[in-house]
């Protein structure tokens, strides 16, 4: 199944938009877990077994586990997220971007080692370094109009009348989507962005990072961004929701913060 059709599915299962970003720190966990490598599998599984029923879609970013040599940890995980819940779509937050040789390496990574439905990816060096993405089966959710403030050093630069994040929109619209299955990122931040380029790529799902911690209005954001058919939308909270508690009831904080995120979003409406 491809992520497309996977997010269709996570979307009509779970009647949410909401995703749980996967970013466990040491120094952020709970009194009751040690700094060990089982600790950042038990926390990440237990936040999972919390909220599943609650979210689209996980997204573990790589570097929170590659810091910690605990890689194999992030495979356990993705596995348990894939065998235990098959609903929900795995995203794989990377930010790869690399010439087709490497990229190829990438994407073994992102769908043979660690079984993402689809990976983060920078588009800055265009269409050949995701095509071996697409030959993997995976999608591709490209970097378009990032939450945090630098982005606009380059992402709002004039490129031809139209700032750069626009002509990203266009090129993965219509250039990479005929290709395989695609999607973008646009900030929860700059809702009046998201609003462009829904404009631009039409029904192409969009992951939305910013709420929560980063100050995104999740309101906003679903306005801006929702399709038609009230769905087009992955909007992901991290820090809000996995280190809603620093005590013992630290998944149950997390439930109780993805319920009032989910809520707080505009419901799907049942097909």
């Amino acid at each position: 199944m491809g992520f497309h059709d996977q997010l269709r599915r996570s979307w009509d299962a779970s009647g949410s938009l909401l995703c749980v970003g996967l970013d466990p720190d040491p120094a952020k966990f709970p009194a009751p877990l040690d700094h060990g490598n089982e600790s950042l599998l038990r926390f990440c599984t237990e936040i999972v077994d919390a909220t599943a029923d609650l979210v689209c879609a996980f997204k573990p970013q790589i570097a929170y586990f590659a810091s910690q040599r605990a890689e194999g940890a992030l495979e356990q995980l993705c596995a348990y997220i894939r065998d235990r819940y098959p609903d929900v779509t795995l995203i794989l937050d990377a930010k790869r971007g690399d010439i087709g040789s490497t990229a190829e390496h990438y994407a073994r990574e992102a769908f043979g080692r660690y079984g993402a439905h689809a990976v983060t990816a920078n588009p800055y060096l265009g269409g050949d370094s995701v095509e071996p993405f697409f030959a993997h089966g995976g999608g591709v959710i490209a970097l378009c109009r990032t939450s945090n403030p630098g982005g606009d050093d380059l992402q709002s630069l004039d490129c031809g009348g139209r700032p750069l994040y626009v002509r990203v929109a266009e090129m993965v619209a219509n250039e990479w989507a005929p290709r395989g299955d695609c999607g973008l990122v646009v900030g929860a931040t700059y809702p009046d962005e998201l609003r462009t380029v829904r404009e631009v790529v039409g029904d192409l799902p969009i992951l939305v990072p910013g709420i929560g911690a980063q100050g995104g209005d999740a309101q906003a954001a679903t306005a801006a961004g929702i399709t038609a058919d009230h769905r087009g939308l992955i909007i992901s909270s991290s820090r809000a929701i996995i280190y809603a508690s620093s005590g013992e009831d630290f998944a149950e904080a997390a439930r109780a913060a993805a319920i009032d995120a989910r809520d707080s979003l505009v419901p799907i409406t049942p097909r």
